[in-house]
């Protein structure tokens, strides 16, 4: 295995679906090694969840968070595995799951048990609501988006209550899934006492809601659905051109100014309307008319480039192969081929996005197939 960040950190992974793969992949493009549990002949409920997938009929959904890991296939409901799994733990620093609060005690592999005879272990549970009152409650991310306030604060004014297009809740919850277990193994490491780290969906998307949920907490003010615009800021929205949208993000007066400069009407800076941000906010309809004919005079590529060149945040409205093409002009991460096992074709893959000048992550193993290691991790007694 190739050194990184986080050679030697052993995870036991029994997550599925999003956040806790998301985590765990995050992980293991960092160095550490991650043994996936899966259930023998069906494995992660993503496998199953296609199209799209790959030239060999493997969901994408699944390949997109499941790099860099080894897979074993264990009957958790089976004795001779469920003793297995706690062999597996036994030589694990980490424990990752997001089953049901409750299952993994029933199973033989609760957290009281299993910190009990290994003190230094980071026992990481990931739950949609929590284990008191919301223990019962399935953790979807379509569900947490609509139940905690997200939906109500995308879409237009006029529309109905809309979704992110990706599974937002779960990405931020895994975040805080592998942020909260370094924390956890920098605490053992210095003390040598493992722990327990809990997250969940709700009290994630409260979090990262930042400057609405913080409205809310410390003005008492509930928000509403804007579309694209912005609550505090203005011009901070998508506008129209002449031939596709383009986002305007507008921080500052100095940035208004040049704005107004870029567009041929410098005298909007000076307007009492528009002089400040808070100005530009209370007459936003007036703004955003202004701007609006103007900016239609041209397409969106011609504003961006004129705009970047006095440094004014703005860009069009790009597809998902316009992105990623826009990141390979820029020299970012994107796409990038994962070596094939045993030398057989490479799988393409989203880059981590993480970058480090000592121990860069590394895109080491493509995604496993179903239970592909559990020979190799048990040292050859397959079933």
């Amino acid at each position: 295995m190739e050194h990184g960040a986080l050679k030697g950190l052993r995870i036991a992974d029994f997550s599925r679906v999003l956040a806790g793969p998301y985590a765990t992949m995050l992980l293991a493009d960092l160095g550490a090694e991650v043994v996936k549990v899966e259930r023998p002949g069906t494995g992660d409920e993503t496998r199953q969840w296609r199209p799209p997938t790959d030239e060999h009929g493997t969901s994408t959904y699944f390949l997109g968070v499941n790099r860099n890991k080894r897979s074993v296939a264990l009957d958790l409901s089976d004795e001779t595995d469920r003793e297995r799994a706690r062999a597996l733990v036994a030589a694990s620093d980490v424990l990752v799951e997001n089953f049901r609060p409750g299952t993994m005690d029933r199973l033989g592999l609760g957290h009281d048990d299993l910190l009990e005879r290994h003190p230094r272990l980071v026992y990481c549970s990931i739950s949609g609501f929590g284990t008191g009152g919301g223990a019962a409650i399935p953790g979807y991310d379509l569900l947490v988006q609509a139940v905690g306030g997200l939906m109500s604060v995308t879409g237009r004014p006029d529309g109905e209550p809309t979704k992110a297009g990706v599974a937002l809740v779960d990405v931020i919850t895994g975040l805080h899934a592998a942020l909260g277990i370094m924390a956890a193994v920098r605490h053992r490491d210095a003390t040598g006492e493992g722990q327990r780290v809990e997250v969940n969906l709700l009290s994630s998307l409260l979090s990262a809601m930042v400057n609405q949920a913080s409205a809310y907490a410390v003005a008492g003010v509930v928000p509403g659905r804007m579309g694209n615009a912005h609550p505090s800021i203005a011009p901070y929205e998508t506008f129209p051109t002449a031939d596709r949208p383009l986002a305007l993000a507008v921080g500052n007066d100095g940035q208004f100014a040049a704005l107004a400069g870029a567009l041929g009407r410098p005298e909007l800076a000076g307007d009492p309307r528009f002089r400040t941000n808070p100005e530009r906010v209370a007459h936003r309809t007036e703004l955003c008319a202004v701007l609006g004919e103007r900016l239609r005079t041209a397409g969106a590529d011609h504003w961006a480039e004129a705009l970047a060149a006095v440094g004014v945040p703005a860009g069009p409205v790009n597809t998902v192969d316009e992105a990623f093409a826009f990141a390979e002009r820029l020299g970012l991460p994107g796409v990038v081929t994962v070596p094939g096992t045993d030398g057989g074709a490479g799988s393409r893959q989203v880059a981590c996005p993480i970058t480090l000048s000592a121990s860069p992550a590394r895109h080491r193993l493509p995604p496993p197939e179903l239970g592909e290691h559990t020979a190799e991790v048990f040292g050859g007694r397959d079933r």
